[in-house]
Order: C-alpha cells, then structure tokens, then sequence
C-alpha cells in the first residue's frame, strides 16, 4: 500500500482526498481511473504525456484507466485559465483529431487496460431535458467563484452562457463512467471538483481528484505549448527531439526528469548528487534525452541521435541537409527581419536579442551588430543558437 501510495503521489500537486484515495486503494477493486482530452490539437507532446505517465502508474498496478476523447466538450472549448471566450471546433476536425491522439497514447499506455472512449456517447443523447436537469444540480454563485470566471466578470468581459456548461458537461462525464479517480491539470482543479460533487447528487461514491503540475516548455517559464513554440512533439524526428532536450537549463532538466521520467526516485536522487560531486550535468541530460526517445521511437533511435548530437555540437558538425529559404528583395533587409522572415525566430525582438547574446552566426561568423543590413543576391548560411540552420537566398 506505501509503494503504491508513493508511485501515484510521485510528481502531482495535489490529491482531494487522500483518505479517499487511500480507502479505494484498499478495497482492492479495479479502480477507473478517467483523464479527458479534447482534441483541438492533433499532436501530442511532452506536455500532454505527464498525465499519461500517471495513467501508466495507475495500471501498473492493476487499474483501468479511461482515455476520454471529449469530442462533445471540444465543440464547447474549456474556459479553464481563459481571459475571453474560446472559439469552438467543428465535428470534421476534433474527429480528425481525435484519430491522430488514439494512433499515440499507446506508446505509453497498456492497451489491454485502456479504454478509449467518446463523451458524445452519452452527451448527445441528453437533450434540452438532461441538460436542464444537469443545471439544477448546480448554481451561478459556485460557478463565478471559480477564478477565470470572476476575473472576466469584474472586468465586464464576456463570458458566454455555453462556457458555464463546460464544467457541468465534464462533471456528466464522470457519473457516466462511474468514475473512482479524475485527474487533470491544476488549471483543471475546479472541473474535477464539480464532478465530486455531482456524483453526489446522483448517490454515486464521490471520485478522487487528482491534480497534476502544468509541463513548463523549453523556454524554462511557460507552459508547453506549440503557439508559443518551445515544445517537443512526441512524434517528431529523433534528432530535433534529442536537440530540444539538450538545450533545456540544468534545472529544468530536474523539473522534466521528475515529471517525464519512468526513473526510481531514488535514483534519480543519486544523479543529483553525482552532479553536485562534478559530474557535468550534460552527461546527466543525455540519460534523459535517451530515455525519452527510446520511449516513443526506439532504443536505436535514441543511440543515433545521441550519436548525431555529439558528433554536431561537441566536434563541430553541421547537419547533412539543411534547408535553403529564398526571399526576393528590392532593397537590402535589416538582419532581425531576415531572421523573422525566414522563420528562424518568431519576431524580430528575438532576433535582435539574440544576436546581442551572440547566439547568431552568418557564414560560420559570429553577428554582433543588431542593426547589420543584409544586402540582396546573397547566398548565406545562418546558424542561430545550437539547432537551428537554414541556407538563405537573398
């Protein structure tokens, strides 16, 4: 029971309750464990896969778990940390979607204690008279104390009468499957608590909540996330994925080994403190780029980048293909608007930093002037930071 408790508490921010949690472990029956994904996006990546390695946990130690598709609730859009109304996705696309998460989930989960379900199953079916049943469950003043909710409306921002059904909608799911275990993000806390509470109300054993840590992106700050561009696809090649991981901070790569990592503590507590004795902490990211990789490609995939990686960064190689970008110009163009055209960074004020950090080299040239012109009828090698090249043709 102690292991037990310590594998499912390993890496998440909270349990509501633990005494519940504890209880149902002890009953010793196949708990269902359920965890909602809309599909507004068609890949997943690191950050998705904290909360699947916490499924895993669960069943290895004998639960089911419930990979719930919520191609009804996407058609809504979770409000959950939202400033203003999310826009809705159509059926076509949360189903095409939903496709591409399934093909994935299983390079984690155990299919044999999986099941892949839709909450339009039974969502669709509830008609004007379940939905307005499902409403009286729960009031207007519960829901504006909820914390994006109240921002909005102390601001006289909009907030849509359908958002206030997202959380209900969420909740309905819950007493569909009977679930005994819930777990989302901490931004998922109070959806995952109206479920408690209308199970209840349907004279069902309220479901433990379990909250898990937001995945901070590449950049060390921000939440992963591919708008903003310091992400790792699970599906991507294994050379970018193992460069991504390499240029994670010293601390962060502790944060990605205690959320993403399938490592016994323990032994992760000796490799901080081989770090803190002078082993260099690259050496330490290279085990755990390894065993990302290995995970969703192969044990040979991850040799070869690895591989490629040392040959690229430590002897001073350059990739075997890199791609050429041509831009067609009347005039010559400031440096940090060739870097945001050709896509090497997002905009030039990130172009003008970098090249201030020296992290920009033209021609295997160090830049140092942010306001260097660029004439046109170039050819030029760009190199910016550790992993990215492009030939440019101006």
């Amino acid at each position: 029971m102690k292991e037990s408790l310590e594998l499912i508490k390993r890496g998440i921010d909270e349990v509501l309750t633990e005494d519940d949690l504890v209880s149902k472990l002890k009953s010793k029956k196949q708990l269902t464990v359920k965890v909602g994904f809309d599909p507004t996006a068609p890949d997943l990546h690191l950050g998705h896969t904290v909360i699947l390695n916490k499924m895993r946990h669960f069943q290895d130690l004998g639960h089911k778990v419930v990979f719930l598709i919520g191609d009804f609730t996407g058609r809504i859009g979770d409000p959950s940390g939202k400033n203003k109304t999310r826009p809705s996705l159509d059926k076509e696309e949360l189903e095409k979607n939903a496709k591409t998460y399934s093909d994935q989930v299983f390079k984690i989960l155990n299919k044999d204690l999986t099941d892949i379900r839709f909450n339009s199953e039974w969502c669709e079916d509830l008609g004007a008279d379940g939905i307005i049943g499902l409403a009286s469950k729960y009031n207007l003043g519960r829901m504006l104390e909820r914390d994006d909710f109240s921002k909005r409306y102390k601001a006289n921002q909009q907030i849509a009468i359908h958002e206030f059904l997202y959380p209900l909608i969420q909740a309905y799911d819950s007493i569909a499957l009977n679930a005994d275990v819930e777990m989302g993000g901490t931004d998922q806390k109070f959806n995952l608590l109206v479920g408690r509470e209308l199970q209840r109300a349907f004279d069902q054993e309220p479901q433990v909540c379990i909250t898990l840590p937001i995945l901070e992106g590449l950049d060390g700050t921000n939440k992963m996330s591919k708008s903003l561009d310091n992400y790792v696809g699970i599906n991507e090649d294994p050379d970018e994925m193992f460069g991504k991981i390499m240029s994670i901070s010293d601390d962060l790569m502790w944060r990605w080994f205690e959320l993403l990592s399938f490592r016994p503590i323990n032994e992760v507590n000796e490799l901080k403190k081989e770090v803190k004795s002078g082993m260099n902490p690259r050496d330490t990211k290279i085990l755990l780029a390894e065993e990302i990789i290995e995970r969703f490609h192969s044990k040979e995939d991850a040799e070869n980048a690895k591989n490629t990686f040392l040959d690229r960064f430590q002897k001073g190689a350059k990739p075997k293909d890199i791609e050429t970008f041509s831009i067609s110009l009347d005039d010559d163009i400031a440096i940090g608007n060739l870097l945001k055209e050709s896509g090497l960074v997002q905009s030039t004020s990130e172009a003008m930093r970098l090249v201030k950090q020296g992290a920009v080299k033209i021609n295997d040239e160090k830049i140092d002037d942010p306001k260097l012109s660029i004439e046109k009828n170039q050819e030029l090698l760009v190199q910016v930071g550790k992993r990215r090249f492009l030939k440019i043709k101006t």
